[in-house]
């Protein structure tokens, strides 16, 4: 165990499954010696979640719907109980409708829109708004993107748009946050074998032409995200912020 995070308080957001990038990170939050807590969604997600960090040591489990923000605000209400100061929150939340991801961007539906952008973006707005209440000594938080939001990437579409406004969003919150020395950068992972990926189509494909293409000759995994959010949130990392960073291997300079 290394010791970057001692004695950090950080909120993890979106864990899903073991196989979750937020999982990944957790596990290397947790190798680094912080104190963590973990929102969910349902009794599925609490239930993944219980039985995931079985083994850590204390943690705290706080329900939180993003799509709304009075429970948002009750979350943070309830993760003051245990943690006066909070020092980090890691922000891996995103959605849309299957169906929006497939065929042309131009037949996205109005509803299908509303619904990636309010809850893969807008909800790291005000998760940062309540956040900061709790870094008084100042924090990080940090985002997970994707290349989708740079670029037109098959099979993707409105979640690419959606990436883009929290691309852009991480830069403004970043600009808001500075001067209370809290930091907001954002990870753009290359793809992970997620169960959230298989719902891209094609997705196996893009794995087999990301791995012919990518200079490291490999797809990373969630703990090489893992080890990047613990880089942002730790003190070694202070002089960041505003920042898109690529963990893809390198795919992004060559993709």
């Amino acid at each position: 165990m290394n010791t970057l995070l001692k004695d950090k308080n950080i909120l993890i957001m979106g864990v899903a499954n073991k196989w979750s990038i937020a999982w990944g990170i957790a596990e290397e939050f947790n190798k680094a010696g912080a104190n963590l807590a973990f929102t969910y969604q349902g009794e599925r997600s609490l239930a993944n979640i219980e039985k995931l960090t079985k083994d850590m040591k204390k943690v705290k489990i706080i329900e939180c719907d993003v799509t709304q923000d009075e429970d948002i605000k009750n979350a943070f209400d309830e993760l003051k109980e245990d943690f006066d100061v909070l020092h980090g929150v890691v922000h891996c939340i995103a959605h849309a409708k299957k169906e929006e991801l497939a065929g042309k961007y131009m037949d996205t539906s109005r509803e299908g829109y509303h619904m990636a952008q309010d809850i893969s973006a807008y909800s790291l707005v005000v998760v940062t708004k309540y956040a900061k209440e709790l870094m008084v000594e100042g924090g990080s938080i940090v985002t997970l993107s994707y290349l989708g939001a740079e670029r037109a990437i098959k099979n993707y579409n409105v979640m690419g748009v959606a990436k883009a406004a929290l691309e852009a969003s991480t830069r403004y919150l970043a600009a808001d946050l500075g001067k209370e020395n809290i930091r907001v950068n954002a990870i753009s992972a290359g793809p992970v074998k997620t169960l959230a990926a298989k719902g891209v189509s094609d997705f196996s494909k893009l794995m087999k032409e990301f791995e012919e293409r990518v200079p490291l000759g490999r797809i990373v995994d969630a703990r090489e995200v893992g080890g990047t959010a613990v880089f942002l949130c730790s003190n070694l990392s202070s002089g960041i912020t505003g920042e898109v960073i690529h963990v893809d291997g390198g795919f992004s300079i060559v993709g």
